[in-house]
Protein backbone atom coordinates (compact mmCIF):
# COMPACT_ATOMS: atom_id res chain seq x y z
CA UNK A 1 0.00 0.00 0.00
CA UNK A 2 0.73 3.63 -0.44
CA UNK A 3 2.22 5.91 2.19
CA UNK A 4 -1.06 8.14 0.80
CA UNK A 5 -3.41 5.85 2.35
CA UNK A 6 -6.99 7.63 1.74
CA UNK A 7 -9.68 5.53 0.56
CA UNK A 8 -13.61 6.31 -0.67
CA UNK A 9 -15.97 3.22 0.56
CA UNK A 10 -18.54 4.49 -2.46
CA UNK A 11 -21.82 2.87 -1.11
CA UNK A 12 -20.91 3.63 2.63
CA UNK A 13 -23.55 2.82 4.97
CA UNK A 14 -24.80 4.02 8.49
CA UNK A 15 -25.84 0.76 9.16
CA UNK A 16 -23.51 -0.85 11.04
CA UNK A 17 -24.56 -4.23 9.51
CA UNK A 18 -23.91 -3.65 5.89
CA UNK A 19 -20.46 -4.43 4.58
CA UNK A 20 -20.41 -0.85 3.49
CA UNK A 21 -20.69 0.30 6.97
CA UNK A 22 -17.99 -2.39 7.73
CA UNK A 23 -15.61 -1.27 5.56
CA UNK A 24 -15.24 2.38 6.86
CA UNK A 25 -14.73 0.89 10.16
CA UNK A 26 -12.26 -1.15 9.15
CA UNK A 27 -10.14 1.27 7.02
CA UNK A 28 -10.32 3.70 10.03
CA UNK A 29 -8.91 1.48 12.64
CA UNK A 30 -6.02 0.56 9.86
CA UNK A 31 -5.29 4.44 9.54
CA UNK A 32 -6.71 5.13 6.55
CA UNK A 33 -8.37 8.94 5.62
CA UNK A 34 -12.09 7.04 4.90
CA UNK A 35 -14.26 9.60 2.76
CA UNK A 36 -17.60 7.75 2.93
CA UNK A 37 -19.72 8.36 -0.39
CA UNK A 38 -23.37 7.95 -0.25
CA UNK A 39 -25.74 10.59 -1.12
CA UNK A 40 -28.62 10.32 1.19
CA UNK A 41 -26.26 10.64 4.32
CA UNK A 42 -24.66 13.26 5.84
CA UNK A 43 -22.20 11.60 8.44
CA UNK A 44 -20.82 7.97 8.92
CA UNK A 45 -19.33 6.72 11.71
CA UNK A 46 -18.46 10.49 12.32
CA UNK A 47 -17.33 11.28 9.31
CA UNK A 48 -18.64 13.64 6.69
CA UNK A 49 -20.09 11.60 4.18
CA UNK A 50 -19.78 13.11 0.21
CA UNK A 51 -22.80 12.80 -2.57
CA UNK A 52 -19.73 11.32 -5.22
CA UNK A 53 -16.34 11.02 -5.14
CA UNK A 54 -16.11 13.74 -7.36
CA UNK A 55 -17.25 15.65 -4.38
CA UNK A 56 -13.83 14.64 -2.21
CA UNK A 57 -11.41 17.46 -1.45
CA UNK A 58 -7.63 15.96 -2.52
CA UNK A 59 -6.39 12.59 -4.34
CA UNK A 60 -7.86 9.63 -3.34
CA UNK A 61 -5.70 6.76 -3.79
CA UNK A 62 -7.98 3.84 -3.30
CA UNK A 63 -12.22 3.24 -3.89
CA UNK A 64 -14.10 0.53 -2.46
CA UNK A 65 -17.57 -0.05 -4.44
CA UNK A 66 -20.65 -1.38 -2.45
CA UNK A 67 -23.04 -1.04 -4.87
CA UNK A 68 -25.21 -3.14 -7.47
CA UNK A 69 -23.93 -3.52 -10.71
CA UNK A 70 -26.02 -1.15 -12.34
CA UNK A 71 -25.21 1.17 -9.88
CA UNK A 72 -21.42 0.47 -10.32
CA UNK A 73 -21.40 1.07 -13.88
CA UNK A 74 -22.77 4.70 -13.22
CA UNK A 75 -19.64 5.75 -10.89
CA UNK A 76 -16.51 4.04 -13.02
CA UNK A 77 -16.37 7.52 -15.16
CA UNK A 78 -16.26 9.72 -11.65
CA UNK A 79 -13.42 7.45 -10.79
CA UNK A 80 -11.48 7.48 -13.56
CA UNK A 81 -11.84 11.25 -13.74
CA UNK A 82 -10.79 11.29 -9.77
CA UNK A 83 -7.65 9.50 -10.76
CA UNK A 84 -8.54 6.53 -8.13
CA UNK A 85 -5.29 4.57 -8.63
CA UNK A 86 -6.85 0.93 -7.28
CA UNK A 87 -10.76 -0.01 -7.03
CA UNK A 88 -12.05 -2.94 -5.29
CA UNK A 89 -15.44 -4.22 -6.81
CA UNK A 90 -16.52 -5.76 -3.85
CA UNK A 91 -18.49 -9.41 -4.08
CA UNK A 92 -21.90 -8.37 -5.66
CA UNK A 93 -20.39 -5.02 -7.16
CA UNK A 94 -19.68 -6.55 -10.81
CA UNK A 95 -20.70 -8.13 -13.51
CA UNK A 96 -19.44 -8.78 -16.60
CA UNK A 97 -20.48 -5.12 -18.18
CA UNK A 98 -18.37 -3.61 -15.05
CA UNK A 99 -15.76 -5.18 -15.75
CA UNK A 100 -15.67 -4.63 -19.81
CA UNK A 101 -16.22 -1.11 -18.88
CA UNK A 102 -13.20 -0.24 -15.97
CA UNK A 103 -11.21 -1.91 -18.65
CA UNK A 104 -11.70 0.38 -21.52
CA UNK A 105 -11.08 3.48 -18.57
CA UNK A 106 -7.62 1.67 -17.87
CA UNK A 107 -8.93 1.31 -14.43
CA UNK A 108 -7.28 -1.00 -11.90
CA UNK A 109 -9.54 -3.27 -10.84
CA UNK A 110 -9.48 -5.77 -7.93
CA UNK A 111 -12.00 -8.21 -7.89
CA UNK A 112 -12.36 -8.87 -3.97
CA UNK A 113 -13.09 -7.84 -0.43
CA UNK A 114 -11.28 -5.11 0.43
CA UNK A 115 -11.96 -5.16 4.15
CA UNK A 116 -9.92 -8.57 3.99
CA UNK A 117 -7.29 -7.02 2.09
CA UNK A 118 -7.06 -4.29 4.36
CA UNK A 119 -5.80 -7.07 7.16
CA UNK A 120 -9.21 -7.33 8.87
CA UNK A 121 -12.19 -9.96 8.91
CA UNK A 122 -15.95 -8.66 8.11
CA UNK A 123 -16.71 -10.10 10.87
CA UNK A 124 -14.81 -8.27 13.34
CA UNK A 125 -17.34 -5.46 13.11
CA UNK A 126 -20.65 -6.46 14.40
Amino acid sequence: MSTNNTIAIIGASANRTKYGNKAVRAYQAQGYAVYPVNPGADEIEGLKAYASVGEIPGEVETASVYLPPHKTLTVLDDLKAKGVSTIFLNPGSEDETVVARADELGLNIVQACSIVSAGRSPGEFV
